[in-house]
């Protein structure tokens, strides 16, 4: 079963409220979005990468490399975790191993992520909206340079 954050931001009513007067929630796909999964795909040798934007109940992804989902619960989403931290790159060397994502359905099952780095996507003051995130079915960790 997953484990959803103890301790949401206490900032999260205003985060969603930004995020959805952005209106990117459900648009078009772009081309510089794509451009920036697809790199950091690339750099960090991950076969799976994401925009991931995280709403009230569900975390979407606005740019996807190696994933066919357009969005999965929130309660699912490493993401959610990642947005407790946006001063930092949130990593999970072997989720199989971190008792926080252990039992999660995406560990478990599809695409059975082992994996996580996820850098926050941060707005004026400070707001993650959510996470540029690359993803592997191995465990292991970022270089420093892909970090």
């Amino acid at each position: 079963m997953p484990v959803v954050p103890a301790a949401r931001a206490k900032n999260d009513a205003d985060r969603v409220a930004h995020l959805r007067r952005f209106e990117i929630l459900d648009s078009l796909p772009e081309g510089a979005y794509d451009d920036i999964v697809a790199l950091a795909s690339q750099l960090c040798g991950a076969p799976i990468a994401l925009i991931s934007l995280v709403d009230a109940e569900r975390q979407w992804f606005k740019a996807r490399v190696g994933l066919e989902a357009q969005e999965t619960p929130r309660d699912l989403a490493f993401c959610d975790h990642a947005l407790l931290r946006p001063d930092a790159v949130f990593t999970i060397p072997d989720a199989h191993a971190d008792p926080r994502f252990a039992d999660n359905p995406l560990v478990t099952g599809p695409p059975h992520i082992r994996f996580y780095a996820g850098a926050p996507i941060l707005v004026e003051g400070g707001l993650p909206m959510g996470t540029v995130c690359v993803i592997d079915t191995q465990p292991r960790m970022l270089a420093p340079a892909q970090a």
